[in-house]
């Protein structure tokens, strides 16, 4: 023994809309060594989530579906002019569309209006 406690597989629960990502990453996962698939229902130690079932539903922050793109590209890091290349618009669009987070997030900057939608449940870190 080395010293190491045996704590079990680790269990990864899929919540994917595309059944054939689903079952496509189910077969790459299942052929790694201590990871399990979690059955229907069941919680898993990790979920791994398809971006179109990112954002929960129930959270009424008063944001648009570009100003959640918009702050997830915050989140990563991204500047104005990556935020509008990678979104197909002006960086004066993508600076009106931070400001507008700013403002319905009444944060003081781009990283606070990132913790702000942590702590809201917008976005997950």
């Amino acid at each position: 023994m080395n010293g190491k406690k045996d704590h079990g597989p680790i269990v990864i629960a899929l919540d994917v809309g595309d059944a054939d990502l689903a079952d496509r990453l189910a077969l790459l996962l299942a052929e790694l060594p201590d990871v399990r698939l979690a059955a229907p229902g069941e919680r898993g130690d990790v979920l791994v989530v398809s971006p179109e079932r990112a954002s929960p539903a129930e959270v009424d922050t008063g944001l648009t579906p570009r100003e959640l793109e918009v702050l997830v590209l915050l989140a990563e890091g991204a500047s104005n002019k990556t935020i509008a290349r990678r979104l197909g618009i002006s960086v004066h669009t993508a600076k009106f569309h931070v400001g507008s987070l700013l403002d319905k997030l009444d944060a003081t900057g781009r990283t606070d209006a990132v913790a702000q939608a942590a702590r809201l449940g917008v976005i997950h870190l």
